[in-house]
């Protein structure tokens, strides 16, 4: 069966949940259609780098995220199924803390391996790009997430990826200054371009929050007025990425937050730094947007369960 198309026997609504280095990411699914949707920035990756644990803010920042999406979507009727990736990975206590989690909220993650993550999130944004009546035959697929980055070669049914340990929270967090941080996007650029080779003829396709974030300012779009349907398909220039750093640095804190989120508006630098690079490590210079990510993997994946 062909693992972009959930089987067909199955309509029931089910949620998926995504629980990231950064963002916690809840959407709803029938097999066919997608529904209602909500995400909140949590920062389960935040001092990480320096303590090896999640802390209790964090923590608490999940849990608090969890019980506001139980009052927009209808967790009582509907199958949950909730996976975490790098910064739970990466954790000496995640397992404390997905048990505090589940005493808290009856909700249960599971942590999943980076080459599950990247399946996920493959098939999710293949999906996508089928639906928009794009099928390149070639692409590389990066998802720059809060403690990893996932690059993800597709070419002709083959698949290599290669996960990285830097996320926006971790780098940002791990630069104690702006010629520390440049340092730091110096050394991904050269991770990048060291772990993955694409051919000429294949395309760049981006997804995660800072992609799209930067999709959504060019498209005249806030974080509260932000539309994926216009975001998916975007095609994103590396100029423009270089035009929109620029713009954030200008605003001031309130300003940039509008656009980005409450809680990302230092995170958002580094982040567009991060996709800048993967441009420039690939010779790349225009990309195509999916907002589309693992949370849909995840429910795509749940229909094709027995």
């Amino acid at each position: 069966m062909d693992t972009l198309h959930p089987n067909r026997r199955h309509y029931r609504l089910m949620i998926a949940i995504d629980l990231g280095s950064n963002t916690i990411r809840f959407i709803e699914f029938d097999g066919e259609k997608w529904g209602k949707s909500f995400e909140k920035i949590v920062k389960t990756a935040e001092a990480l780098h320096e303590t090896d644990e999640i802390g209790e803010k964090a923590l608490n920042r999940i849990i608090d995220a969890i019980i506001e999406a139980k009052t927009k979507l209808d967790f009582s009727r509907h199958d949950v199924i909730g996976y975490t990736t790098a910064a739970m990975r990466l954790a000496a206590n995640s397992h404390t803390i997905l048990d505090t989690i589940h005493a808290e909220t009856g909700i249960r993650f599971t942590i999943i391996d980076s080459q599950k993550e990247a399946s996920l999130t493959l098939n999710a944004v293949r999906y996508r790009l089928q639906k928009l009546g794009i099928e390149p035959e070639s692409f590389l697929l990066a998802d720059i997430g809060g403690g990893s980055t996932e690059l993800i070669h597709y070419a002709g049914g083959d698949v290599h990826s290669v996960s990285l340990n830097r996320g926006i929270v971790t780098l940002s967090e791990s630069a104690d200054s702006s010629a520390a941080l440049h340092e730091k996007i110096g050394s991904f650029r050269e991770e990048v371009r060291d772990a993955i080779r694409i051919s000429p003829s294949s395309c760049l396709v981006l997804t995660a929050g800072t992609p799209t974030t930067i999709a959504a300012y060019l498209l005249g779009m806030d974080y509260e007025s932000y539309n994926p349907e216009k975001i998916n398909g975007f095609s994103l220039r590396l100029e423009d990425c270089f035009h929109v750093y620029d713009e954030l640095l200008k605003m001031d804190g309130a300003t940039r937050s509008r656009y980005v989120g409450v809680g990302r508006e230092n995170l958002i630098i580094a982040g567009v730094l991060m996709v800048t690079s993967i441009y420039e490590a690939l010779g790349c210079v225009e990309a195509i947007i999916i907002d589309d990510g693992l949370r849909e993997g995840i429910a795509l994946e749940y229909y094709h369960q027995p």
